[in-house]
This record gives structure tokens, C-alpha cells and sequence, in this order.
């Protein structure tokens, strides 16, 4: 007998990506769940007017903070986490399908990879080509480890799996909606680094970025992506010595004087203009409802 499959789709402000998504999933979903973190966009109206899906809504904290509050909502014992800018192919899902058939026991995860796009473009090197993500779980034996960004399901390796087929993944259509998502990562890339205990130097800071473009473009091919494989290489030189640049920050930067603190105005967190909590905090805004 087939296991049952929750499809979960977390999003924010995802209209260009959402309905493409949900009927990428379709045909193998059971269920499909979405967590929304307060979009303004449409992307709801566009859900509801889709139907045949369930939608959960809660505020960010972070990502895997978010999925873990989600996931224990997924109504079936399996579930396929899937972003909005995520596409599952026909091939994927017909191997998913298969997987559940008859799902080994000892068997709690697989991973799946991810073949990547970049303003349109297929990337297949810049180390893009090695991008592998643990998706698709049993709900009860699976959660994420509690970090800002780049969490990862929490699984022994002699319980995870690969799937063959990859996810159809576009990262950006934009070098403006890129660096946005760069410059958020980088700030909760140092975050992680210091919770971690990592210290920054000046000779880190100088030669990681350089490095780093050298290692991607170069030793894992990414001249062979052309002009789109050069501006990744650049971007994600530039992203890691934003992220050491922060986390310089975070250990010597003098904060800004805060005149309204003697009035009991609210305290932001390192990194100027973002409230994002700290990864335990608990969030109390919680809604669920079924789409029309």
C-alpha cells in the first residue's frame, strides 16, 4: 500500500513562483500544505483560487524554525518539503510515487538533488552541479537543526537515502531579487559563525573572497556556464567576505547610541533595520485554514 504524502510549500510574497509550484506537485501530493509567513502580494488569493490546498500562516523567525513549527501540521506520515521557486518533474515524481509504494523501514529520509537555474540559465558547474537537499522524510523522525539559514534535516546517514531525479530549481530571474537574497543570507551566515564560536581575522577577510572566486571558477568549472556561471562565481566570492565582514561586526562594531532606549523603545538585533528574533524565540501569531 502506497504511503500517504503531505506536500509542504513554505513561501512569502512567492506570486510569480506559487502557482507553478503547486501544479508541479498535484499528481503526487495527498495533501498539500501551505506555511505562509505574511505575504503581501497576492500569493494567497492566488492559492485560495487554485483550491484543493490547506494553508497555515505564522511569522518568520527562520527557516528552519519555520519548517519545524510546519511540520508536525502535515497530515499524512510522509512529507515533501518543496520551495515556491522549487518545480518537481515528472520524473521526480513518478520516482517519489514509486519510493512510497513500499518504503524501505529502516529508511526515515532521502535526499534529492537540484538543478539549478540562474537568471533563466542552467548551471551546471560552480559547485551548483553538487547541490543536494534532504526533502523528502517521515514526518514523526525528522526535524531541522536549529540554525539562521542553511539547516538541514537531522538524520543519521545509515537512515537517509537518494532519490535519482532532481528538483527543477530557479534560484533568481534577477540580479536585483539575487543580492537581496545574498546580503540576507550573509547576515545570518555570520549569526550562525558566531553562535558557533568562529572568530575573523584580517588575512580571512582579505583572501577567503578571492579564494573562493578562484576554487569556483576554475577547479569546479564554472567558466564552462559562460557569462551566468562568471556573475555566480563573483556573487558568491563577494557573499563570503559579507559574511566575515559581519561577523567582524558582530564581535567589534560600537552601536549606534540609541536615544529612544530611555523612553523603552524596542532593541533590533546586530545588522541595523532587522528584527528577526533569536532562533528559539517562540511565536504566538498562528492561523490555519483550508483554501476555497
Amino acid at each position: 500500500m502506497t504511503a500517504k504524502l503531505t506536500v509542504l510549500i513554505p513561501c512569502k510574497n512567492e506570486r510569480m513562483n506559487i502557482r507553478p509550484c503547486i501544479e508541479s506537485v498535484r499528481s503526487i501530493a495527498d495533501e498539500i500544505l501551505i506555511a505562509d509567513s505574511g505575504s503581501t502580494d497576492g500569493t494567497l488569493e492566488i492559492v485560495r483560487s487554485m483550491g484543493g490546498c490547506r494553508i497555515i500562516e505564522r511569522e518568520y523567525v527562520h527557516s528552519a524554525n519555520f519548517k519545524n513549527w510546519a511540520i508536525p501540521q502535515c497530515q499524512h506520515p510522509w512529507v515533501l518539503i518543496v520551495d515556491a521557486d522549487e518545480r518537481v518533474t515528472h520524473a521526480l515524481g513518478a520516482e517519489i510515487r514509486q519510493t512510497l509504494t513500499s518504503p524501505p523501514e529502516n529508511i526515515d529520509g532521502y535526499w534529492i538533488g537540484r538543478r539549478n537555474h540562474f537568471l533563466g540559465y542552467h548551471i551546471a558547474h560552480c559547485g551548483w552541479e553538487s547541490d543536494d537537499v534532504l526533502r523528502l522524510f517521515r514526518r514523526d523522525n525528522c526535524r531541522y537543526r536549529e540554525r539562521w539559514v542553511h539547516a538541514e534535516i537531522e538524520l543519521p546517514k545509515d537512515k537517509a537515502a537518494r532519490l535519482d531525479e532532481p528538483f527543477d530549481h530557479f534560484t533568481t530571474w534577477s540580479s536585483d531579487e539575487y543580492w537581496r537574497k545574498i546580503n540576507r543570507y550573509a547576515s545570518w551566515g555570520a549569526l550562525n559563525l558566531r553562535d558557533e564560536g568562529h572568530k575573523v581575522s584580517l588575512t580571512s577577510m582579505i583572501f577567503r573572497a578571492p579564494a573562493r572566486f578562484l576554487q569556483l571558477y576554475f577547479l569546479r568549472l564554472g567558466f564552462l556556464d559562460g557569462m551566468p556561471g562568471f556573475h555566480i562565481c563573483m556573487y558568491t566570492a563577494f557573499y563570503t567576505f559579507m559574511k566575515q565582514a559581519r561577523l567582524w561586526e558582530l564581535h567589534h562594531a560600537k552601536p549606534q547610541p540609541d536615544p529612544e532606549a530611555e523612553h523603552g523603545s524596542h532593541t533590533l538585533l546586530p545588522f541595523a533595520g532587522s528584527n528577526t528574533p533569536a532562533p528559539n524565540k517562540q511565536r504566538t501569531l498562528e492561523t490555519s485554514h483550508r483554501a476555497a
